[in-house]
């Protein structure tokens, strides 16, 4: 009876296909069907029907769940208790389960601090506004339809916040992100012909058809990197904010055109394979319990070790605290005191003044001289920036200190102040986030948002220059030694303790240091050290990190320091072309990549930047050539399919231009240059209604050109980090702690240190 009963539905899916079944089965008088499938069917109906009486439709009721973009397979709402609790599931995956309680997926809506925000949120705006945040933090309570005024405030699913069957039960993904998935009824077996069995299961089951439980809860697509797009990709829309669309995170657009994803040709450096975000944060590992899911007795891990060092203090998750300290310190970065600048102006076209790289070479220094070192940081590790996400109230800086012989501290920079706070003139890898009352949005209130002061992170691949001024003390001190250290905890302490109700302590992870010892007088060299670069890639880095500081003249004398050590190196000669490229010197980058082309021949980085003076020449032909060959080479590149769309599109080549810029929004739908262009060829392409959609995305989403404003009048009201928001600065360790003392001339940020209405 029961195979009769299943093949009956699957004649019943197969003459009017699922979504028109559920079409049908939401009409008066349906006739209610006697197989599992059909009632399964008619029971989500009634659910529907019986939520939907209560639920506010704010957004529109062909999109329930707006302001996050999750959706499930029929439009319909899923009763919660179709979704089997991760207890069940860990009735044969002991160790995923032990993994997953200690993640940060497990305690995604139960940790304290969440709840404040979100609270806040629902205080500030209403309920129906906080299905942004829960799409991903609490999945099921929105597709369950629970986020709406008069639903019960505590569900019992919320303590597994993403469970098990939310993660297994995705249907569909796309790289939109902001929950940009498809839900559909959990099922931990099909049957024979494949269809999903969504009663209960028992253990015997599954245990007895392995295959078949593999099918239901597996999908290839899970294996990739865009599965993890939904979530760890952001934007605010403007049903939340009532301003426009705004860009919040991008973790997944970071690691597509990192070299860890091997996608895009323009990285800095080239990775030997491909990693995606399961290789990172869910590497495998050897089992401690048993586990169905283990293959030759490892498992791949279901702890996603991150960044999050607050859950496991919180709730005495002591092997999670320690792993995600390791995980923290593997090779994440790479600290360099790489220079010493004497005195206050240096000739930057031939780095006259600077003694470089420090270590290797000899220099002489002064009592009572004031120098500057220059540390360079390199995010080597990470397939997108530090710090990610939330990247307002995360708390990543420099601890630069300067000590004498006994151990003194002499200056210093990045200090914990008695309250818990972060020295105010640290260097930090954050950004400010300033809201439509010129104020901080200091407790993650992102959806006032209106500007980002500045954004000091580091990119994937990059490297920034943090510099420190101090005076050399008298020669009787002796030796002094400078170091450098990356340090981070998950908050700033001011969202702490709003999060936690009270004083909160927080681990702090030293993440990455250097130290070096000089002194008044002359300098020798000294052997580096095993973990110490090689010299050739020390300028580069320091090149890398003068050219993201718009030191052009300084950054091209680095990459040419690079060419003298290594004149086999391809991309030295690419890396100088980058610079003049960036400093209109057109002319002068041609040689350099046609070095580069010599050295590495159909170098798709070098025939990237070559399109680009070609075309600005007027070469249009060639440029074309070339980045139809980028494109042939890297088919995900963005970036080649963005030019190539823009020397046809000059062309007056409409549909090859289209071909190329929709090519981009398969890639980025958010792509702002793909909705401006694609909004022109569409309407000279005769597609009215195409083009106005377009045109509509591109003014919802272009930058606000009044809001800097707000960034500039801030930065004027907090004179103690107005240093930030200069890409070319220096911490002047002399100068007093206390704001408003001795305070720097405040400049406007530069565009490159803006971003208009996005972070």
């Amino acid at each position: 009876m029961a195979i009769k009963n299943r093949k009956r539905a699957a004649a019943f899916a197969l003459i009017i296909g699922i979504g028109l079944a559920s079409r049908i089965l939401l009409q008066p008088g349906a006739v209610k069907a006697g197989t599992q499938a059909d009632e399964a069917a008619v029971a989500r109906h009634e659910y529907t029907e019986k939520i939907a009486a209560k639920y506010n439709y704010r957004f529109g009721k062909e999109l329930p769940f707006i302001p996050s973009n999750a959706m499930t397979d029929t439009g319909e709402f899923l009763d919660p208790k179709s979704f089997p609790t991760a207890e069940y599931c860990g009735h044969c995956h002991q160790e995923s389960h032990k993994q997953w309680r200690e993640s940060a997926h497990s305690n995604a809506n139960r940790v304290p601090y969440y709840l404040k925000n979100v609270a806040l949120l629902n205080d500030s705006k209403g309920v129906e506004f906080s299905r942004h945040c829960e799409g991903c933090h609490d999945p099921i309570s929105v597709v369950a339809g629970a986020i709406t005024q008069g639903a019960p405030k505590k569900r019992p699913y919320d303590q597994d916040g993403v469970t098990c069957t939310v993660c297994h039960s995705i249907q569909k993904i796309d790289t939109r992100g902001t929950g940009s998935y498809v839900m559909g009824v959990p099922a931990v077996l099909v049957d024979e012909d494949g269809k999903p069995i969504t009663r209960k299961v028992s253990d015997g089951e599954i245990l007895a058809h392995l295959d078949r439980h593999s099918k239901a809860v597996m999908k290839d697509f899970y294996r990739t990197s865009e599965f993890c797009s939904p979530c760890h990709k952001a934007a605010l829309p403007r049903a939340l904010n009532d301003y426009k669309w705004q860009r919040a995170i991008f973790l997944y657009d970071e690691w597509q055109n990192s070299s860890f994803a091997k996608q895009s040709p323009l990285p800095f450096y080239v990775k030997d394979s491909v990693s995606t975000c399961q290789t990172c944060h869910m590497q495998r590992e050897g089992l401690k319990l048993t586990d169905s899911g283990a293959k030759k007795g490892q498992l791949a891990s279901h702890r996603w070790l991150g960044a999050n060092t607050v859950i496991p203090k919180i709730y005495g998750f002591d092997e999670q605290a320690t792993r995600i300290v390791q995980f923290l310190q593997n090779n994440v970065f790479n600290v360099d005191i790489f220079a010493i600048e004497h005195g206050e102006i240096i000739d930057s076209s031939s780095l006259k003044g600077i003694a470089a790289p420090l270590g290797l070479t000899s220099f002489s220094l002064t009592p009572g001289e004031t120098i500057t070192a220059d540390v360079v940081i390199q995010n080597k590790g990470i397939a997108h920036s530090h710090v990610p996400e939330q990247r307002d109230m995360y708390e990543s800086w420099v601890e630069f200190t300067v000590k004498d012989s006994a151990g003194k501290v002499l200056h210093q920079s990045g200090f914990i102040k008695p309250n818990g706070d972060l020295d105010e003139r640290a260097h930090s890898f954050t950004n400010r986030l300033v809201n439509v009352n010129g104020g901080l949005n200091d407790l993650h209130q992102v959806w006032t948002n209106r500007v980002v002061a500045y954004n000091n992170t580091i990119q994937s691949g990059r490297s920034q220059l943090v510099r420190y001024s101090f005076i050399m003390p008298p020669a009787a001190v002796g030796p002094i030694t400078i170091t450098a250290m990356v340090k981070y905890r998950r908050f700033d302490q001011h969202f702490m303790d709003f999060g936690m109700g009270k004083h909160y302590e927080q681990p702090i992870v030293d993440m990455a240091s250097k130290t070096r010892t000089i002194q008044v007088g002359d300098n020798s060299p000294v052997t580096p050290g095993p973990e110490e670069n090689k010299e050739w890639m020390r300028w580069n880095n320091y090149g890398i990190a003068l050219l993201d500081a718009q030191q052009y003249a300084a950054s091209a004398r680095a990459f040419a320091r690079v060419a003298e050590l290594r004149p086999d190196y391809a991309d030295a000669y690419t890396n100088l072309a980058i610079v003049q490229i960036q400093w209109q010197r057109y002319d002068d980058a041609r040689p350099n990549l046609e070095k580069a082309l010599t050295l590495a021949p159909a170098n798709a980085r070098a025939l990237y930047y070559r399109a680009l003076v070609e075309r600005n020449s007027g070469n249009m032909d060639m440029a074309i050539a070339d980045l139809q060959k980028v494109a042939a080479s890297f088919p995900q590149s963005r970036d080649a399919h963005r030019e190539l769309g823009f020397s046809y599109y000059q062309f007056h080549k409409y549909d090859m231009a289209r071909v190329e810029y929709e090519k981009v929004q398969s890639i980025d739908p958010d792509d702002l240059s793909a909705h401006y262009i694609l909004s022109i060829v569409y309407r000279r392409l005769g597609m009215k209604d195409l083009s106005k959609e377009q045109a509509a995305m591109f003014a919802d989403q272009k930058d606000d050109p009044t809001a800097s404003t707000y960034a500039f009048e801030f930065l004027q009201k907090h004179t103690e980090i107005a240093n930030e928001g200069i890409v070319w600065h220096t911490h002047e360790l002399d100068m007093p702690s206390e704001p408003g003392k001795r305070s720097p001339k405040i400049i406007a940020p530069t565009s490159s240190s803006m971003s208009g209405g996005e972070f």
